[in-house]
């Protein structure tokens, strides 16, 4: 029975009071660590959720931009073709044509640019989060 592995009469193994202090080190980093990787998701889940609120309301106001621009030129085109009933002769209507044609240029350029402006100003809006959670995340040491 002396062999035995699992017999009573075997001393139980002490740890070193130098391994102890190290196992221990190592639980309170791993703990700290753990602690500094929760505050971090948390903040990211908040980075996030104003990531996503931000392009939600940036994309309700281009669709509204959408939906003006859409209606105007739905206007734009009814009365050009009620004119366009009244007209007497050919050259009129080539005349009418013409300054239809050259209006809804211009439209359509001036509603480009609000749009590429939008667009800027929401992709801005958007990412802003995301900048300022990396600010705080990676500033430098002092």
């Amino acid at each position: 029975m002396a062999n035995d592995p699992f017999s009573a009469s075997i001393i139980p193994f002490e740890v070193p009071e130098q391994m102890r202090a190290f196992a221990e080190k190592g639980v309170s980093q791993a703990r700290d660590n753990y602690a500094r990787f929760k505050d971090v998701a948390e903040s990211n889940n908040s980075t996030m959720e104003a990531v996503f609120s931000n392009a939600s309301k940036g994309f309700s106001e281009y669709s509204a931009k959408m939906m003006e621009i859409l209606k105007a030129n739905t206007s734009a085109s009814l009365d050009f073709a009620q004119e366009l009933v009244g007209v007497k002769t050919p050259s009129e209507a080539l005349e009418l044509w013409t300054n239809h044609a050259k209006k809804q240029f211009e439209t359509f350029s001036a509603w480009s640019k609000e749009l590429t402006e939008l667009s800027q100003k929401v992709a801005t809006e958007t990412v802003e989060p995301i900048k300022a959670n990396a600010n705080k995340l990676f500033k430098p040491a002092a």
